[in-house]
């Protein structure tokens, strides 16, 4: 691996235990005939995943590098900002591991990695638009898996949910030290 190699890897959120929690919840839900989005993709992990099951799997990310990684690890991708480049009822499933660790105002985040990680004062930053317009892209019976972590305020983003149509139910849960991860499966109401 060369310096820009290893420079761009460490421009793109690489797979952990949050990628690792969204990934299995998307495997077991996703059907060999789903159109699946793969929103943030970073490496591309979980939409490697996802593909393994057959389904079309596509993913996007405002990061060249994260588009350039992912498209080295075999997934369509599309440089976009979260669910804007694609028409309505387009997908069965769209999966999303946002941003959502709070950040203060005055800590900038004025790199990629940074990017992927900040989710504003709340968390929420990323979250509560892309809960706005998922619901555009998603097909009549399609859902989403959002991860989501206790830090950003589950239960508003719970609340969020639902204000934009979404009934809510956690489909996978894991602890740590300092937060508690959950996979939260939205679908139409």
């Amino acid at each position: 691996m060369g310096l820009d190699d290893r420079r761009e890897r460490d421009d793109v959120y690489q797979a952990a235990e949050d990628s690792a929690l969204l990934a299995t919840a998307a495997v077991a839900a996703a059907e060999p005939t789903d159109r699946v989005l793969d929103v943030g993709t970073g490496s591309g992990y979980v939409a490697a995943r996802v593909n393994e099951t057959g389904a079309r799997v596509v993913g996007t990310d405002r990061n060249p590098h994260a588009c350039r990684q992912a498209r080295d690890a075999g997934i369509e991708t599309v440089r976009t900002d979260l669910t804007t480049a694609f028409a309505a009822d387009a997908f069965d499933l769209v999966t999303f591991n946002p941003p959502y660790l709070p950040t203060e105002p005055d800590e900038a985040v004025d790199d990629w990695m940074g990017m992927a990680l900040s989710g504003g004062e709340t968390g929420r930053a990323v979250i509560e638009p892309f809960i706005a317009d998922v619901g555009r892209v998603l097909a009549p019976e399609g859902r989403v898996l959002l991860l989501v972590s206790t830090l950003s305020g589950v239960e508003a983003v719970v609340e969020r949910a639902a204000d934009a149509g979404f009934a809510s139910e956690t489909v996978s849960e894991e602890s740590f030290p300092f937060e508690t991860l959950s996979v939260l499966r939205l679908s139409k109401e």
